[in-house]
C-alpha cells in the first residue's frame, strides 16, 4: 500500500467560473489558472502521483504548455488515474478538504464526489470530500483563495 498527499491552491479572481470537482458553482469569482483551475481535481491529482512515485502535477500537466490551457481538470485527473493504474496500482480511496470562507458548498459535496469517484473509476463512498471555512484567517478566509488537501490510498491491483 502507498499514501501520497496532495495540496493546492488558486487566487479568486473576477471574470473566471468557479470549478471544483468538475462542478461548476454560481458565485462572482473564480479560480486563476492555465487550465480550468479546479484546484480540488488538482490536490487529488498530486495526491494520486505522489503515493505512485509518478511526480506531480506540473511534471505530467506542466502549466506552461499550451495543451493544458483551459484545460477539462476532470480529464487531466482520469489520465493521472489511468497512469497510477499502468504502474500497477488502483484506488483504495480519497480524503480531501476543501478550504474556502466562501462560498458555501455543501450543497455541491455529492457531486463533486460522484464526479471524482467517476473519473477515478471507484465507489462514490471510496471518495470523501469535505467543506472547510478558516475561520476568516489567511487567504482562504479573506476570501482571497481556495485552498484543497488530499490524500490517496493506494494498492497493488488485483
Amino acid at each position: 500500500m502507498r499514501i501520497g498527499i496532495g495540496y493546492d491552491l488558486h487566487r479568486l479572481v473576477e471574470g473566471r467560473p468557479l470549478i471544483l470537482g468538475g462542478v461548476r458553482i454560481p458565485f462572482e469569482k473564480g479560480l486563476d489558472g492555465h487550465s480550468d483551475a479546479d484546484a480540488l481535481a488538482h490536490a487529488v491529482i498530486d495526491a494520486l502521483l505522489g503515493a505512485a512515485g509518478l511526480g506531480n502535477i506540473g511534471r505530467m500537466f506542466p502549466d506552461n504548455d499550451p495543451q493544458f490551457k483551459d484545460a477539462d481538470s476532470l480529464g487531466l485527473l482520469e489520465q493521472a488515474a489511468r497512469a497510477v493504474g499502468e504502474k500497477g496500482y488502483s484506488v483504495v480511496n480519497v480524503d480531501t478538504n476543501v478550504i474556502a470562507q466562501a462560498p458555501k458548498l455543501n450543497s455541491y459535496l455529492d457531486q463533486m464526489r460522484d464526479n471524482l469517484a467517476a473519473r477515478l473509476r471507484v465507489s462514490p463512498w471510496q471518495v470523501s470530500i469535505k467543506a472547510k471555512t478558516n475561520e476568516s484567517v489567511g487567504p482562504e478566509g479573506r476570501g482571497e483563495a481556495i485552498s484543497v488537501q488530499a490524500v490517496a490510498l493506494l494498492d497493488t491491483a488485483r
